[in-house]
C-alpha cells in the first residue's frame, strides 16, 4: 500500500491522474493478452494445417519400429537356419561363428536399408549418404578393416582353429581359442581370463599351435651337483619315463647330458606325451624328479660361487 501511494504521489506530482494511469496498465494488459492469444491461435492452427502429415508421419515411424520388430525375428530365424546347416556339414566352428557374425552384421544393415527406402527415404540418397560415409569409415577405420581382413584369411588359411592352444611371442598372448569373430578372437589363458584378439595381430606375427597335432615332445633340463652320481642320476629319470603311464612308448625317450653348467651338470630328457595331458605329466614328472633326487641323496644345487684360496709359502 505504501508503494502503491508513493506511484500514485509521483504520478499526481508529475500532473498525471489516477484516471489516466489506470487506463494505461488496462491498455498495456489488454495489449499482452491479445498478443499472447494470437501466438496460441498461431500455434493452434499450424497443429490443425499439419495434423495429417503429423499423423502420418507418426503412422510411418511405429510401422518402421513393427518392422524392425519383425525383421530382427526373421533374421534370428535365419541365422539359426544357416547355424544348423552349417553344424550338419561338419564345418569347422570358427567358420561357423564368423560366418554368424557376418549373416548378422549384413541382414541388419538391409533391413534399415529397407526400412529408409520404404518409409520416405529416397534410395539414391541413401546410397549416396552410404557412399560418402563408407569412404569416412573405411579412412577411420583402416585398423578394422584389417582385422576383417584378418579374419578372413584366418578362415581360409587354417592356421589355428576353435579349440587349438596358440602362443604369440612377438605380443606375449597365449591361450586356448574360444571363438574367431569378424574383426577378433577370443581366447581363454591358463586360468580362465578372456583375452580379446584383433585378428590383425594373429596374422601379421608368427604363432606357435601347440594343439595343432595329437601328440606333444615333453623337454625337460635338470641340474645336479658334479659331485653326484651322474649315471645314477640318469638311470633314476629313465625308469620315471619308461614308468609312468602317460608317456607314450613307442615314441623316442632321450636320457642325455645337456650340458656343463658354472655350478651343475644339466641333464636334459625328452619324451612324447598326448597333447591334453602335456601340463600336468610335466608337472607332475617335475615333483617326482624333485623327490627321487632327494631320497637318492642326489643333490640338485643352486647357483653358487666356489672362493679357492691358495696359501703361500712365506720366506
Amino acid at each position: 500500500m505504501m508503494i502503491l501511494g508513493s506511484v500514485i504521489s509521483a504520478a499526481g506530482a508529475a500532473g498525471v491522474t489516477s484516471e489516466s494511469l489506470g487506463t494505461d496498465v488496462q491498455e498495456s494488459v489488454q495489449e499482452v493478452t491479445s498478443e499472447a492469444t494470437q501466438e496460441v491461435n498461431h500455434i493452434v492452427q499450424f497443429f490443425e494445417d499439419h495434423l495429417p502429415d503429423i499423423v502420418a508421419f507418426g503412422m510411418r515411424v511405429v510401422l518402421a519400429l513393427i518392422v524392425f520388430f519383425i525383421g530382427s525375428k526373421i533374421i534370428k530365424w535365419i541365422r539359426k537356419v544357416v547355424r544348423k546347416s552349417l553344424e550338419r556339414t561338419n564345418a569347422d566352428a570358427g567358420v561357423r561363428q564368423f560366418v554368424d557374425s557376418m549373416l548378422k552384421f549384413g541382414l541388419y544393415a538391409l533391413l534399415i536399408f529397407s526400412i529408409a527406402t520404404r518409409f520416405g527415404v529416397e534410395s539414391s540418397s541413401v546410397a549416396a549418404l552410404i557412399a560418402s560415409a563408407g569412404v569416412a569409415v573405411g579412412l577411420a577405420l583402416q585398423g578394422s578393416l584389417s582385422n576383417f581382413a584378418g579374419g578372413i584369411l584366418i578362415l581360409l588359411l587354417k592356421p589355428f582353429a576353435v579349440g587349438d592352444y596358440i602362443i604369440v611371442t612377438q605380443e606375449g598372448i597365449e591361450g586356448t581359442v574360444k571363438e574367431i569373430q569378424i574383426f577378433y578372437t577370443k581366447l581363454a589363458t591358463m586360468d580362465n581370463q578372456t583375452v580379446v584378439v584383433p585378428n590383425s595381430i594373429l596374422t601379421n606375427n608368427s604363432l606357435t599351435n601347440v594343439t595343432a597335432r595329437p601328440e606333444r615332445k615333453l623337454d625337460l633340463k635338470v641340474g645336479i651337483s658334479y659331485d653326484a652320481d651322474l649315471k645314477k642320476a640318469k638311470s633314476l629319470i629313465e625308469d620315471m619315463l619308461l614308468n609312468d603311464k602317460s608317456i607314450i612308448q613307442d615314441e623316442e625317450i632321450r636320457v642325455f647330458v645337456d650340458s656343463l653348467g658354472e655350478s651343475s651338470v644339466v641333464i636334459g630328457l625328452r619324451a612324447w606325451v598326448k597333447t591334453e595331458e602335456y601340463w600336468a605329466t610335466r608337472w607332475r614328472l617335475m615333483e617326482e624328479i624333485k623327490l627321487t633326487f632327494d631320497a637318492k641323496g642326489i643333490d640338485i644345487p643352486y647357483n653358487q660361487l666356489t672362493v679357492h684360496v691358495r696359501e703361500t709359502e712365506s720366506e
